[in-house]
């Protein structure tokens, strides 16, 4: 079974979706199996690439009109593709740099495993990335306990930990020195900031978790 997401970056009319979903219907995909977005890539919620996951089986394959429909960024895009691959769902891209992706043929299905070896270099970086941070902050005396504030580097080494499906969230924020309520505070399962964490990337002051905005009141 075929299944289809289509997206763009603005709802205000700028922008339209049926170029994708003509292409898409093109291809053989029934209108009622097509999930869409108008949402920014990179910060905006989609719920209809959450529920169009949600919906793909083993053995269907799921076709975009472009790689970046589908992927925030490249860590995104490739741990997504390998999520499909290991749940026996392929992916199809229509157009662009990614039109060579067809893993309903040899070479599409070679350019999938490219993708799937990325995905693993990607883990292996985040791992390494995540250790190297901690050990700098052993480094500097911070032992454990929960921070004073979310800062940027702690905030960007529990999105790096959290990014990897494998991460336990509960060990992520025991080598953070946070509970996993403060973790989950400023960062999403999957790894990507809640709007807390924007805030902090966005160069903008920490917001108080609700626990140490209480501990302050009570101080008061």
């Amino acid at each position: 079974m075929l299944i289809g997401y289509v997206r763009v970056s603005k709802a205000d009319g700028t922008q339209t979706l049926e170029p994708q979903r003509d292409a898409l219907l093109a291809a053989g995909i029934d209108p009622s199996r097509i999930y869409q977005d108008l949402a920014s890539g990179r910060h905006d919620a989609r719920p209809g690439l959450i529920a169009c996951l949600k919906a793909l089986q083993p053995g269907n394959t799921l076709v975009i009109w472009k790689l970046d429909r589908l992927g925030r960024d490249l860590r995104h895009l490739v741990i997504t593709a390998e999520d499909l691959r290991s749940r026996g769902i392929g992916l199809k891209v229509l157009t662009g740099a990614g039109a060579q992706i067809d893993t309903t043929t040899a070479n599409g299905r070679l350019a999938f495993g490219i993708f799937a070896a990325f995905a693993e270099f990607e883990r292996e970086l985040i791992t390494e990335r995540t250790r190297a941070g901690l050990a700098a902050a052993r480094a500097r005396g911070r032992m454990g306990g929960r921070p004073r504030k979310m800062d940027r580097p702690t905030l960007q080494m529990a999105m790096a930990a959290l990014s990897d499906r494998n991460a336990v969230a509960a060990e992520v924020a025991k080598r953070l020195g946070m509970t996993t309520t403060t973790l989950y505070y400023y960062v999403n399962g999957d790894g990507t900031p809640k709007a807390p964490g924007q805030a902090i990337l966005d160069g903008k002051p920490a917001p108080k978790t609700p626990a140490r905005a209480r501990e302050e009141r009570q101080a008061a």
